[in-house]
């Protein structure tokens, strides 16, 4: 490393600068992209220059064998800031990166195997081809998307569709990589979360009018792929408020009596008709049918659409419900 005054020529996107000695090259050792660092001294090298304060963010590390290296801020409430590094095709297996920040962080194709990653930060990190077995993802921050997401979504926007396609394409397989490994190491909520992540993904290469990606828009909305149950229930009350709207206007007989909503009645009547509307569309959904409220007219068919929807959404509850149980 040069002994030179030249501050080191790095600046980040959030502001960060470094003011370690530059190179030849306008960078110093850490940030400076050309240098090879492969030897097997970079590891301790690099322990040492994160506990004397260095700035670890957008360090390059390309190929390091970094096998065990301790990085975790030992005494300090904050982890390391590793924001920004390129640890591409880095060996980081069995390494320590507890409560780490590697936002914005490349991990392509890097070796996580049995490092310990609990409580870290990777949101926007690219994690493209990395390898997951045994290592310690509990309380991670994803992000709400995939840098590979939003970059697919971008490219959208300019109607680049070959480029969004390819970036949807990868970030299924990351969240398939990630949902794998959840489900080895019995983290059976996290697995939920990226298999609804994964089937978006797979549903975003879709051709847009396709029957396929309108279908599977439908499971989603039904019950997130079979992760969320709440929305079947929300979805039954819906249909069932919407049916009971429609039955209050289109009519029902009792022992003779129709009863229908009309602009003539009271506000009362019309709230009295409109609750047992309301009891006949949960007896129907539930296809329990009493028979002391019978359809008459458009509500025949109002109600076997309704019997016949209701049947299949609590039998595709029970099966999400039991699924979620059984885990």
């Amino acid at each position: 490393m040069s002994e030179q005054n030249i501050k080191c020529h790095y600046h980040d996107p959030d502001g960060y600068s470094c003011d370690g000695c530059a190179n030849a090259s306008g960078f110093c050792y850490w940030h400076d992209k050309d240098i090879d660092k492969t030897s097997p001294k970079v590891k301790e090298a690099l322990e040492s220059y994160a506990k004397k304060g260095g700035l670890l963010r957008g360090i390059f590390l390309q190929r390091a064998n970094l096998t065990g290296i301790d990085l975790v801020n030992h005494g300090e409430q904050e982890g390391y800031d590793l924001s920004h590094a390129d640890f591409y095709r880095a060996d980081l297996s069995n390494a320590h990166l507890f409560h780490a920040n590697l936002t914005n962080a490349s991990l392509m194709k890097t070796d996580l195997r049995g490092a310990n990653l609990n409580c870290t930060e990777l949101e926007q990190a690219n994690l493209l081809g990395s390898k997951w077995s045994h290592t310690k993802i509990e309380h991670i921050n994803f992000g709400k998307k995939l840098r590979q997401e939003n970059l697919a979504r971008q490219a959208l926007k300019t109607k680049n569709f070959p480029l969004a396609r390819d970036y949807f394409e990868q970030a299924e397989e990351i969240y398939r990589d990630l949902r794998k490994h959840a489900e080895r190491e019995g983290i059976f909520s996290l697995s939920g979360e990226f298999i609804h992540r994964e089937l978006t993904m797979r549903r975003m290469q879709l051709p847009v009018y396709s029957f396929q990606r309108f279908s599977s828009k439908m499971i989603d909305l039904f019950c997130g792929y079979g992760e969320n149950p709440l929305r079947i229930i929300l979805l039954s009350i819906v249909l069932i408020f919407i049916c009971a709207l429609m039955y209050a206007f289109a009519g029902l007989n009792y022992q003779g009596e129709i009863y229908v909503m009309s602009v003539n009645a009271s506000v009362s009547e019309n709230l009295n008709i409109f609750s047992s509307c309301l009891y006949y569309s949960v007896v129907t959904f539930t296809t329990l049918g009493y028979g002391d409220f019978t359809p008459i007219g458009i509500s025949r068919a109002i109600a076997a659409m309704e019997a016949f929807t209701g049947s299949f959404t609590i039998a595709l509850f029970v099966v999400v419900f039991v699924k979620k149980m059984t885990r």
